[in-house]
Formats: structure tokens, C-alpha cells, sequence
């Protein structure tokens, strides 16, 4: 086993899992790209086993502190360990996140559990090299009918690896069909990401709890939350996406769950100029806001501060007074107290009372690594709106 030694004292040392190329002090032997080596402190001390990229910014990712083997019995056994922590989840839903990179010890490696299907992202060289055992330890624990690669993360392009999407073991149909919540819903295999973002199941869960009347779902994507509203009460929701396919996807969920099509309206437009061009002509009992990632670097931090900020304040001048508004933030550059800060700006320049009836985050199939910071990137308010 080839052997790199790097810095003491380096983020590693207290939990993290990455290790930066200018972190690396020497390496014993020549290691392959993609190869999993030993890992040491520059005093000898051991840190684990990690795999290898030169040409990454994060040249080493730790995948064990033990020394052991990592084949598919290493990962047969890590995936029955995440498998059993999120069985509690399981008992009303047939869907959830089995592996969540970095915070199930696993980094480059996303695994969505669909009912009998699987959908995988390897987003590493590392994971790469390692997917003839990833994939059979998947067939052993989870005992799918058919395992989805769909692998078109940005974080391939920098880890010199191209798009990887397809069946990789068995088959399935386009929509994978799955229970969440209670509720029925399509995974949609040509959709984004994974195909559905579990991610904001309680969160979802909770604004349909609340929301009533005339209801706005913002960024619906295949329509989480709006279906969570006609379950409550609802009386009428807006769907509204910038993808026609998605809002096609939407409107099955809504079929599959027999909710009339009278109650439902789709729009396919840009949410920044829909929510722009209806300002003083409608207004809603509800709204929810699920944009994507408006930060993708520390240095769109700015940016995204004000597109965070435009999105609350148009949404919240389309409420009625003790309307109810649902913002999430889905990406760890903006932290909680900096998303506060949008809703407050957001607020303040609106005259809005804000009261927070429900704070959120990631449920436990997406867990936070304390020593991981960048593992904690939800945040979602549920929010009511008062006239000042």
C-alpha cells in the first residue's frame, strides 16, 4: 500500500474527510489516480485510508480511519450500517437517501433509495475506481430491481471524468413510483439529480400541514410541495417551473394521488419574471420558495445574497396578510445567519412582521457532519406574514 504523509494539525486530524494538494508533504511510492493509499501525519501518526486524485484540488478523501480493506465487504457492511439508520423513515415512505457522501463516511457516493429501485451518483475518481464494489454491495444489501447511474455532477468535470448515465444493473421504467409521507409520487429518471429531492420531505410535510387556500409553488420542480398542500387544505395550487417536463411530472403526481386536475394549474415560466409580473394582481394564502443553488462558490456569495433577497421580498408582497411563506436555501455557502439576514432585509423593505413557525433543515437521511461543515446546506423557513 503506497503512503502519503501530510501536514499535522489539518482539518483531517479533527474529523474532516478532505485533504488539500498543498496539505500533501511526501508520498511513499507512486500512487495511480483514483487509488486508495495510506494516509499519515508527518510524525507517523495513522489517519486512515483514503483515495488519491493529483490533479484534484482535494487530492485525498478519507473513506476509512481503520485499516482495512475497502472491497465490497467494506462497503456491504456501511451500507447496512446507513440502511439501518434511516429504517424509521422507512415505515411511511418506500424512499430515502441510503448514502449521503461525506456524511455517511463515503465521499463522492450518493445513493436514493426508490422502492425497489436504486439511483447512484459517483461524483470522484476515487468512487470511480471503486464502483465494481459499490455495485455489487448495493445488489447484496438492497436487493433492487435495477440500479440507475446517473452521474452528471460538475464535480466529474473537476475530477477529470465524463457524464455517466444509464442502467447499470437490471432495468425500470422512466417514473419510478415510490410512497413518501403517504403520499404517492414519481421519480423522474430524466429529471434533475436524482430524480426527486427527498431532501425536503419534512419540510414539505409541514407546509402542507399549514397551507390552505389559494397556494404558489415556486421552483415545483415534479411538484413536492404543492402535492403536500392538496393533501392539507388547499383549494387551489400554482405550479410553477421553468421545465415543461417537470410540470408534466407534476401533474402525475398529482393523478397518482386523485387530487382533481380542477384544483391544479401549471405555469412554465421563470420564477424571477413570473413572481416580477403578477406584483398587485394576485395574491395567495400560501407560497413556497425551493429554488436551486443560487451560490455555487464563496464568490457568488453576493450574488446569490440578492437573489435570495428579490425572491422573499416579490413573494412576500403576493401575500396576504397572515399568509404563509415556505423559503428554503439549499446550499451551505449561504449560512442560517446569513439567510436570516435575506429574510430580514426582505422584510424589513416589504414593512412585514415575520414570525417563524417552523424552522428546518435535512432529515436524518441527509445527516450533518459536525467535523463537515459543508454537509449542513438546507435551510427552510416557514414563515407568518403580517402587514405592518
Amino acid at each position: 500500500m503506497k503512503k502519503v504523509f501530510v501536514r499535522p494539525r489539518t482539518r483531517v486530524c479533527y474529523g474532516h474527510m478532505w485533504i488539500y494538494r498543498n496539505d500533501i508533504l511526501r508520498i511513499e511510492g507512486e500512487p495511480e489516480a483514483g487509488e486508495v493509499v495510506d494516509i499519515f501525519t508527518s510524525n507517523g501518526v495513522y489517519l486512515g485510508k483514503g483515495y488519491y486524485n493529483p490533479t484534484s484540488k482535494i487530492s485525498l478523501r478519507i473513506v476509512t480511519r481503520r485499516n482495512e480493506p475497502v472491497d465490497k465487504d467494506f462497503f456491504v457492511k456501511r451500507f447496512k450500517t446507513s440502511l439501518l439508520l434511516r429504517q424509521p423513515l422507512l415505515r411511511d415512505s418506500s424512499a430515502c437517501r441510503v448514502v449521503f457522501s461525506e456524511a455517511d463516511n463515503l465521499p463522492g457516493l450518493i445513493v436514493d433509495l426508490f422502492d425497489r429501485h436504486v439511483v447512484i451518483q459517483i461524483n470522484t475518481l476515487g468512487m470511480e475506481k471503486l464502483r465494481p464494489y459499490i455495485v455489487d454491495a448495493l445488489v447484496e444489501v438492497l436487493e433492487p430491481r435495477g440500479i440507475l447511474e446517473k452521474s452528471d455532477a460538475n464535480n466529474r468535470k473537476k475530477e477529470g471524468l465524463e457524464t455517466e448515465e444509464g442502467w447499470i444493473y437490471g432495468i425500470g421504467p422512466e417514473l419510478l413510483r415510490f410512497e413518501m409521507n403517504g403520499l404517492k409520487f414519481y421519480c423522474d429518471t430524466k429529471g434533475q439529480k436524482t430524480g426527486f429531492y427527498l431532501d425536503q420531505r419534512w419540510n414539505a410535510k409541514i407546509f402542507g400541514k399549514f397551507a390552505s387556500g389559494r397556494v404558489l409553488d415556486a421552483f415545483s420542480y415534479t411538484g413536492n410541495f404543492g402535492i403536500h398542500a392538496l393533501a392539507g387544505s388547499a383549494e387551489h395550487v400554482i405550479f410553477l417551473d421553468y421545465s415543461e417536463r417537470a410540470l408534466e411530472v407534476a401533474k402525475e403526481n398529482v393523478k397518482i394521488n386523485n387530487f382533481s386536475l380542477e384544483k391544479v394549474e401549471f405555469v412554465h415560466a421563470n420564477a424571477f419574471d413570473y413572481l416580477r409580473s403578477i406584483q398587485g394582481s394576485v395574491y395567495y394564502d400560501a407560497v413556497s420558495l425551493d429554488p436551486p443553488s443560487l451560490a455555487k462558490s464563496p464568490r457568488s456569495l453576493d450574488a446569490a445574497f440578492r437573489g435570495y433577497k428579490e425572491l422573499n421580498l416579490r413573494a412576500m408582497k403576493l401575500l396576504k396578510t397572515g399568509g404563509l411563506l415556505s423559503s428554503s436555501s439549499c446550499t451551505h455557502i449561504i449560512s442560517r445567519e446569513k439567510f436570516e439576514e435575506v429574510i430580514t432585509v426582505a422584510a424589513n423593505d416589504t414593512r412585514i412582521n415575520v414570525a417563524f413557525l417552523h424552522v428546518g433543515g435535512q432529515p436524518p437521511d441527509h445527516p450533518v457532519r459536525l467535523a463537515v461543515p459543508e454537509t449542513f446546506y438546507l435551510k427552510n423557513y416557514l414563515m407568518l406574514i403580517e402587514r405592518r
